[in-house]
């Protein structure tokens, strides 16, 4: 099965989007510190863009959770795989996603991360699929609402390649 790539969002749009994603984030969190979530490996390339544009201190850490494999349809199945170095008491949380799709890892991993004692938890992330959605998950700041389809780059992957793309493109299967 071979596949092609066509852009669904250009570069210059995903650099604007975040730029000002990154402005209200500043405003909302003036005077205050946040403590951004990455969920790798996908939302890496985000959070990456993301923190630059915030201008109120920023602290990071990283965690791992899967329900895909190499499919391109979600397992239901949430799986940590790398958890958090650094404990949340206290702190101003934002996760910072790639995607948002049908909210199962997303709610789970919401939940448990609440019961660490944060300030607060709020989500962030570069695309939404809405139509997608089983369980409801609030996301407080989002790049992109997007079709139901399966995307490519800016971290997102299909069986790990395309993850350096610097836009956003839909991926089609060709049957050979």
């Amino acid at each position: 099965m071979a596949e092609k790539v066509h852009v669904l969002i250009s570069e210059e749009d995903v650099d604007k989007r975040i730029q000002e994603i990154g402005d209200q984030i500043s405003k909302d969190y003036a005077g205050k510190q946040v403590h951004l979530v990455c969920v790798l490996k996908g939302g890496v390339f985000f959070l990456c863009e993301l923190a630059k544009r915030i201008t109120v201190p920023v602290s990071l850490d990283f965690m791992s959770v899967s329900s895909y494999g190499s499919e391109t349809k979600s397992s239901g199945v949430v799986r940590i795989v790398k958890d958090l170095d650094e404990p949340l008491k206290d702190k101003e949380v934002i996760v910072v996603e790639d995607i948002v799709d049908s909210g199962r890892t997303l709610s789970y991993l919401l939940e448990m991360l609440k019961d660490r004692g944060p300030k607060s938890v709020k989500l962030c992330t570069l695309l939404d699929k809405p139509e997608r959605r089983v369980v409801d998950v609030n996301v407080d700041y989002t790049g992109f609402t997007i079709p139901d389809e399966f995307v490519v780059g800016y971290g997102l992957d299909y069986a790990q390649k395309y993850r350096n793309l610097p836009y956003i493109g839909v991926v089609e299967l060709d049957e050979e």
